[in-house]
């Protein structure tokens, strides 16, 4: 069943050649129980490593059931493994995370698709544990830890079972229950391959190799071979069925799971770079998002399809100083709204700062002097009593509509509507508070208070031009044309020689402005979630080094799941998905944390936040990658492992 001829293993130790195998040959028929012997550094372990896949001769051949199989690539003498051979090691080598029913059963995960805990739990029975299948290994004897690995290596239903020092660790007692059961098993047509230094063990087999200095050097027969094992075919193994990919995918989540939730504290301490990443970038999106919303929408109530006429600049003897002939009127305003088909309305304004008092309170505020249309063009119908009349600005009365952060500094909690207060010394009357606009990032839009331009221009800030006319243009797609019709309008109104065209008037576009505006905004939320993407990469450099700590602490197990069948393409998903459930737990409650600060931040701060669907698919997807890309590493490290420096390792 078993045939080594003429291998020989090297290793190199600085300049030195040592052999730990030289041209040994040796042939295991099926059914029989084999113990090789010899003092350390024998040989013996290093034989017993070829026979069992785990290690490779570098010169000589190796035939399982007359397959040559020492130019068989890892995962290839993986899946052989997997169907042919069962360990039991002399550390035991069980998963202290682990029952002894799921140690039992952890081949089956890589051999037997769909298969349960059944067979497991009946194979320990047989070695009497059936009353210790849900114990973990620390609740376990050294006797009950050696047999949990017996059951293990039988649950795949081998044809051969190597042991390596299997009662090295344990008393006489234990000792006697072990090698009764390798008999047995040897009686029940399963083939032992069993290491031993010790005479009274090897004595128990039914074959003793002696090996010295990598050669077998005495071979002997100590109880016939059955005639009907020796007689038996041995069918060379055949690879095991592929699990379907659902399948494979959901028990790699499930063993990960499992390893992830044994080092509970660790976990957390993972997760928590990402979640703080994207807590922040959700955080920081969704500020950037209210204050753009905010912004755009502030702007939307000064209308999309407004032009604002300014008064240029001329030179004259190289100094740029304001014109007297491009100074406006409330006669301009008039006739651009009755000249221009593409004016639908035009509105005079007048501004300036000034002080407002009432009660022993004073306000330094804006006061707009406007039409009445300006109501309607800004959205400015008050919210609370009216505003001004056409009659009220040709009379030049006294009136006054207020922005609601007037009324609160001035009148408090009280009723603003009917009362008189001052500006600049001169006596007003309420009589119509300003829907609430809230602040912009430049001024508070609620701080203002709008009286008729007339008055403003003749009584309180005597002058005899108006500062701006905003012009409402009947159709929002053709601003642009409307703006150069304005232009060559006013120009000519105003006879403005061709040579100072350009600089006589200025017309602002409210479209262009809100669209650099969302640009900035957009810019802005870009640079903040960028700020707040270093956080995540930080987290993941952290989970990086967890999983590479995880890979140094887990050797023994990786070199484990390579013996009992794991091939490397299983180790590398199981790491990538314990780093990717890292990174999509700690996304899950990075996105529940940030809705949570962002809650926060609105109510102490006032601010406006707005969390998009997108920004949370962005955050939780990020944090995806990042797992991905920094679990690679340390997943490509265990996969790479070599199984008997994994088992080896302390």
């Amino acid at each position: 069943m078993l045939e080594v001829e003429n291998v020989s293993r090297i290793y190199k130790m600085g300049d030195s050649v040592v052999y730990a195998l030289k041209d040994a040959s040796l042939s295991i028929a099926r059914g029989d129980f084999v113990a090789i012997m010899g003092p350390s550094g024998s040989g013996k372990s290093t034989l017993m490593n070829i026979l069992g896949l785990l290690d490779a001769p570098d010169s000589g051949a190796y035939r399982i059931a007359g397959r040559d199989v020492a130019g068989l690539g890892e995962e290839q003498l993986a899946l052989l493994r997997r169907r042919t051979i069962g360990f039991v090691f002399q550390q035991f080598n069980l998963l202290p995370r682990m029952t002894a029913l799921e140690n039992v059963a952890l081949p089956l995960f890589y051999h037997s698709p769909g298969v349960g805990t059944a067979n497991a739990r009946a194979l320990l029975e047989v070695v009497g544990l059936g009353s210790r299948v849900q114990h973990k290994t620390n609740e376990l004897s050294g006797g009950q830890q050696q047999r949990v690995a017996i059951a293990r290596a039988l649950v795949n239903s081998p044809t051969v079972i190597f042991a390596d020092e299997p009662t090295g660790n344990l008393d006489s007692a234990s000792e006697k229950e072990i090698m009764a059961i390798l008999r047995r098993l040897n009686e029940g047509g399963i083939t032992i391959v069993m290491i031993t230094h010790e005479e009274d063990i090897g004595a128990q087999a039914k074959r003793r190799i002696r090996m010295r200095d990598g050669k077998v050097i005495a071979d002997e027969r100590l109880e016939p071979l059955a005639a009907a094992a020796a007689a038996r075919p041995a069918a060379p193994p055949q690879p095991p069925r592929e699990r379907g990919f659902v399948f494979q995918a959901l028990g790699h989540v499930r063993q990960s799971l499992h390893s992830l939730w044994s080092n509970k504290v660790r976990t957390a301490l993972s997760m928590l770079g990402i979640l703080i990443g994207v807590a922040a970038v959700i955080t920081m999106l969704a500020i950037g998002n209210g204050a753009q919303r905010e912004i755009e929408r502030q702007l939307s109530s000064l209308g999309s399809n407004l032009l604002i006429l300014r008064p240029g600049a001329t030179r004259v003897s190289g100094v740029a100083q304001e014109s007297r002939a491009t100074r406006l009127s409330l006669a301009d305003a008039q006739e651009l709204k009755g000249r221009l088909t593409d004016v639908r309305d035009a509105v005079p304004i007048v501004s300036g700062r000034a002080q407002a008092t009432h009660g022993g309170k004073n306000w330094n505020t804006e006061v707009t002097g406007a039409a009445p249309e300006y109501a309607r063009m800004r959205s400015a119908t008050p919210a609370r009593g009216r505003f001004f009349s056409q009659l009220e600005n040709q009379t030049r009365s006294m009136v006054a509509v207020i922005g609601a952060t007037v009324a609160r500094e001035l009148f408090a909690d009280k009723d603003p509507l009917g009362e008189s207060f001052k500006v600049n010394k001169l006596n007003f009357q309420v009589i119509g508070v300003l829907p609430s606009k809230g602040s912009s990032g430049w001024r508070d839009q609620d701080d203002v208070i709008v009286i008729p331009v007339q008055t403003a221009m003749r009584r309180l800030f005597g002058k005899t031009y108006v500062d701006s006319i905003e012009i409402e243009v009947a159709d929002p797609e053709k601003l642009e044309d409307a703006r150069e019709r304005v232009l060559a309008f006013m120009e000519k109104r105003h006879r403005i020689p061709p040579s100072r065209g350009e600089d006589a008037f200025r017309v602002q576009n409210l479209a262009d402005i809100r669209q650099a505006i969302s640009a900035s905004g957009r810019t802005m939320s870009a640079l903040l979630a960028a700020i707040a993407a270093i956080s995540l990469i930080v987290g993941g450099i952290g989970i990086m080094n967890i999983m590479l700590v995880s890979v140094t602490e887990r050797t023994r197990e990786i070199g484990l799941r390579k013996a009992i069948g794991a091939r490397p393409a299983d180790i590398l998903i199981q790491f990538l998905i314990e780093a990717v459930v890292l990174t999509m737990t700690g996304g899950v409650c990075g996105v529940l944390f940030g809705w949570a600060a962002t809650s926060a931040v609105a109510r102490a701060l006032g601010w406006a936040t707005f969390i998009s669907a997108s920004s949370v698919a962005l955050a939780f997807l990020f944090s995806v990658a990042i797992g991905l890309i920094f679990g690679i590493y340390p997943a490509r490290r265990a996969a790479r492992s070599n199984p008997i420096e994994a088992l080896r390792h302390e």
